[in-house]
């Protein structure tokens, strides 16, 4: 179970990586060019973007890096809810965009967040 857990946060630790930098490094036209999956920045100003970016790339921080200095590895899973209600809030933009192909891919990060946070939680705690 703990190795399918490193997987998944591996996994979703790249994805929120990649995803993060890309909403504070590029402009809100630039990222939105990525094609119409990210049409909801339509929705957010330029600041609203580096803001989730920044929160994106602390959760990330928050998953990965206390159980491998192995100080506080408790933080692993709370970060993973944290950023399952940051994708909570990225499927209801989807919804209330009526954008229903790209509110799967949340639901998805959803899920795999609650995996890891449950896994964590329950199933293989640190420790």
């Amino acid at each position: 179970m703990s190795t399918a857990l490193w997987i998944a946060t591996g996994l979703i630790g790249v994805a929120f990586t990649v995803g993060g930098l890309s909403q504070v490094l590029m402009s809100k036209e630039q990222y939105r060019s990525y094609g119409p999956a990210q049409h909801w920045v339509d929705d957010f100003t330029e600041g609203h973007l580096t803001a989730i970016g920044v929160v994106k790339l602390v959760g990330v921080a928050g998953l990965v890096l206390p159980p491998l200095v192995g100080i506080a590895p408790v933080l692993s899973p709370v970060a993973a809810t944290c950023l399952a209600l940051v994708m909570a809030g990225a499927a209801t933009t989807r919804f209330r965009r009526s954008e229903w192909a790209y509110m799967a891919g949340d639901v998805g990060f959803l899920l795999a967040l609650a995996f890891i946070a449950w896994g964590r939680f329950v199933a293989a705690p640190f420790g």
